[in-house]
């Protein structure tokens, strides 16, 4: 199954041919493969009810705009915002363009599906409230009857889907990204939420490390506070530092933050390069492990290194010198 996601949304790894001549013929790490990897840093929910929200969503830089039919649709407005989401998908410039369907257990699931299968121009569905890999293949169904080849992040948002995380993970290769909602989470267990996050450490830790075990990007939780931009700082830079690779964004006043939080900093782009070529020159030599300022490298942090350079090179930060 993983050789079948490689195939399908394989993209050309360019990066190294990006560097100057002393690092352009880098032989590839062996056991690297960083073909999966997706610019998906904000995941913009668009509420798809609201047609001046969609309008006004064709000028936002998220690298995921997700039209939503769940949680951002009053019930009585569901019909309404189904009959505008093929319109939505077709008109939007996003470079990945999403749509929220509703829990399978809703009973408006299914309907959402396969409306939207009948676009052309749909890149992912975010299918909530995934509890087992049973309902990843309800899913996949119905996208294989349409015969259409799309995305899937499944929605980890109830103690039972993070208990049976690591089945839904390696359901089928169509599953791109695992996502965590706190709220949903929350309400499902009776955890209090508080400032600290504390209580949702746990959780979104198996989230993410599941995720990567399995080659899927991890997907942040929404900052509900979306007026205060100090919580959403503390919480993007806590979720890159654990793993995550995007997050969840429910106003245009959020991608910004997010964008950049989710991007390698400077920093580290520097001193993924000086690893990256340091590397190269005792790779040349018959080396392993060698001395970088003082702290040892060896085949971990190289991992490392590619992986930061390769994510930097996705964001259009320009990794050719120092």
């Amino acid at each position: 199954m993983m050789l079948f996601r490689t195939q399908l949304f394989k993209r050309p790894l360019s990066l190294c041919a990006r560097y100057k001549s002393n690092v352009s013929s880098l032989t590839p790490l062996p056991g690297l493969d960083l073909s999966h990897e997706r610019l998906r840093r904000a995941v913009f929910y668009v509420p798809c009810s609201d047609e001046r929200k969609i309008l006004k969503s064709h000028t936002s830089r998220a690298d995921c705009i997700m039209f939503d039919l769940e949680d951002g649709v009053s019930f009585n407005r569901k019909s309404h915002a189904r009959s505008l989401v093929l319109q939505a998908l077709a008109e939007s410039p996003a470079g990945e363009r999403g749509v929220r369907i509703n829990a399978l257990a809703s009973g408006l699931g299914l309907d959402d599906l396969a409306t939207i299968v009948q676009s052309t121009q749909l890149d992912v569905i975010m299918v909530p409230k995934v509890e087992s890999a049973q309902d990843v293949h309800d899913v996949v169904r119905v996208i294989e009857e349409a015969k259409k080849e799309v995305r899937v992040i499944a929605g980890i948002e109830t103690a039972k889907g993070v208990v049976n995380v690591r089945e839904i993970a390696e359901a089928h290769p169509f599953v791109d990204a695992l996502l965590f909602a706190a709220e949903d989470y929350c309400a499902d267990t009776g955890i209090t939420r508080t400032p600290s996050r504390q209580e949702l450490y746990y959780a979104r830790s198996v989230v993410a490390t599941t995720a990567h075990a399995y080659k899927l990007q991890a997907i942040d939780m929404v900052t509900m506070d979306f007026r205060n931009p100090q919580i959403l700082e503390e919480e993007a830079k806590e979720g890159a530092e654990m793993g995550f690779t995007g997050k969840q964004v429910i106003h245009p006043s959020q991608v910004d933050i997010v964008q950049e939080r989710f991007a390698p900093p400077k920093e580290a782009v520097d001193r993924a390069i000086r690893i990256v070529s340091g590397y190269h020159t005792h790779y040349e030599a018959g080396k392993g492990a060698f001395d970088l300022d003082g702290k040892a490298i060896d085949m971990p942090v190289v991992k490392w290194a590619y992986r930061v350079l390769r994510r930097a090179e996705l964001a259009g930060i320009n990794v050719d010198s120092t």
